[in-house]
This record gives C-alpha cells, sequence and structure tokens, in this order.
C-alpha cells in the first residue's frame, strides 16, 4: 500500500494497531470466557445473568459479557458435559436456569487452570524485570 504522505502512513498504523489490540483483547477473553464460568460454578450453581455479573464485579468491570455470547457458551457447555442446568422457580421471582460443574466440568476446570497458570508464568517471565 502506498502513502502520499507520512501522515497517512502513521493514521493506518495507528487504524491497524488499535484494530490488533481491540483483536488481541477479543481473542483473550475468547480463551479465557470458559476457564472464568467453569471457575465461577466450582462451589456453587449460579443463573447465568449472576455470572456475567460477577465476571463484571471481579474483573472491575474489565470484562463484560453481552448476553449473546454468555448464553451460547453456557448451551456449549452443557452440550459438552462440562455443566448441567436446571430450571428453578421461585416464589414472586420470574424462572431461571440453574447451572452447576458436573465432574467432567472439575476435570477440565484442572486442565484449563493449569495451562493458564503456565500461560501466565510464561508471560510473567518474558516480562518480568527480573529477566530484563
Amino acid at each position: 500500500m502506498r502513502f502520499p504522505n507520512r501522515s497517512d502512513a502513521k493514521s493506518s498504523y495507528t487504524f491497524k494497531r488499535y484494530m490488533s489490540e481491540k483483536s488481541l483483547d477479543r481473542d483473550l477473553k475468547k480463551g479465557s470466557a470458559e476457564l472464568m464460568v467453569l471457575s465461577l460454578l466450582e462451589h456453587e450453581q449460579r443463573h447465568g445473568y449472576e455470572i456475567s455479573k460477577l465476571i463484571e464485579a471481579r474483573s472491575r468491570g474489565r470484562v463484560r459479557f453481552r448476553v449473546a455470547s454468555l448464553y451460547p457458551m453456557l448451551y456449549r457447555l452443557e452440550d459438552r458435559g462440562w455443566i448441567q442446568g436446571r430450571w428453578i422457580e421461585k416464589a414472586g421471582q420470574r424462572r431461571r436456569r440453574y447451572y452447576r460443574l458436573t465432574p467432567g466440568g472439575r476435570k477440565m476446570l484442572a486442565e484449563r487452570r493449569a495451562g493458564w497458570e503456565a500461560f501466565v508464568e510464561a508471560i510473567r517471565r518474558i516480562t518480568g524485570t527480573e529477566y530484563a
């Protein structure tokens, strides 16, 4: 791609850099989404909205899931046998689908955590000051 002047080249670079940062954020979120959900279901059953709000609160607003992406992921996890959902009705409240971790989900959570910890350690070794 040819640029008539230097400022056009710079604005294109900035745009591409911004797009790649957004893409990186999206890829990191995708890769860690299942880990986050499985982790939140480790000790108690939760419904989708609660999972979404916990992720947002614990990440201090840095990670948010839209309903359009969270629920399809919950259905995929259920199809894989990692979580199990059931409808619960409580007096004065609307019916909600609560999810819990299955034994297969616990195994997958352990594997995902180990992989995530290895990844974070590798990044720390690359970016940490002790190795600079």
